[in-house]
């Protein structure tokens, strides 16, 4: 949908965060609505921290149809809401809201896409299902804590958690049930996967912030072919870590997959359609991103 084709019947949805100058939210949900030959628009809302309240009662009021949820907001917006699908109020983070009447109130419902969108993204580019297999997430915060849901209910047989702050480990842990544990960056060499799920590298975020030892995520040389490895970072397309990752022969994808997919089930959420999501990866094919 063109901003020419814009009229007073389009459904609007929109990405809130801060800062949201740099999403490809609007992207991928504009190119799904017109492939579906839909008249919606997506558009990005910056929403400082601490306004998230507000962002979310006004865009109901204003009648926007949904709204995709990103940083700082996630955890806040399901403390929030009243209602949240189960698998939001489990993790305790909403990425995405879509509008339902409840009696006879207009109101949102708080819904959470991001680990189904890694899960999605892993099976596409690499054929990587978590049944059976050894995976370590660094970080406990509201991305974290979706990749842990979603790897413990795809049957992971081991999911190793690491985070400075052992309060939040063992809070996370919670969602990764009896195969979580606790662990270190020296734990990767034996995993199957490894995700950094902190915004480490992203733009604006200092690399030294890490929350392993040293400068990174986890040190490069602890990881070695054949492991599939993830920064859920996509702003840059290449974060530091990235670099020197791949610069010891590691393959290592960014958070673009995760993005595509989990704005594709939230346009199938706001829609009841099924998404196109093919033509979503096109379209970030050039971006940079990928």
């Amino acid at each position: 949908m063109t901003a020419s084709r814009l009229s007073g019947s389009t459904a609007v949805v929109g990405v809130i965060g801060d800062p949201v100058s740099h999403s490809l939210s609007p992207l991928l949900h504009n190119t799904a609505f017109t492939e579906m030959g839909l008249d919606w628009a997506s558009v990005a809302f910056p929403v400082p921290a601490g306004r998230t309240a507000d962002a979310l009662d006004g865009a109901l009021s204003l009648g926007i149809r949904g709204l995709s949820v990103t940083m700082p907001h996630k955890a806040e917006a399901a403390r929030h809401l009243t209602r949240l699908s189960p698998l939001a109020a489990r993790i305790g983070a909403v990425n995405c809201v879509v509008e339902g009447v409840f009696g006879t109130d207009r109101q949102w419902q708080g819904e959470n896409t991001d680990g189904a969108g890694l899960l999605a993204a892993l099976r596409r580019r690499d054929g990587f299902d978590p049944a059976g297999r050894r995976c370590l997430v660094v970080g406990a915060g509201g991305a974290a804590r979706a990749v842990l849901a979603a790897l413990a209910d795809a049957g992971a047989a081991e999911i190793i958690v690491v985070n400075r702050s052992s309060e939040r480990v063992a809070s996370a842990l919670v969602l990764a049930g009896a195969v979580g544990r606790a662990g270190s960056p020296e734990d990767a060499p034996g995993c199957d996967l490894v995700v950094n799920a902190t915004p480490v590298g992203m733009a604006g975020v200092p690399v030294g912030a890490a929350p392993g030892r040293g400068p990174w995520p986890v040190d490069p040389s602890l990881l070695h072919a054949g492991q599939v490895v993830v920064d859920l970072v996509y702003h840059p397309s290449e974060t530091p870590w990235m670099r020197a990752t791949r610069a010891l022969g590691v393959a290592v994808s960014n958070g673009i997959g995760m993005l595509v997919h989990q704005a594709a089930l939230q346009v199938a959420a706001w829609t009841g359609l099924d998404p196109p999501v093919e033509a979503m990866w096109r379209a970030v094919d050039g971006t940079g991103a990928g």
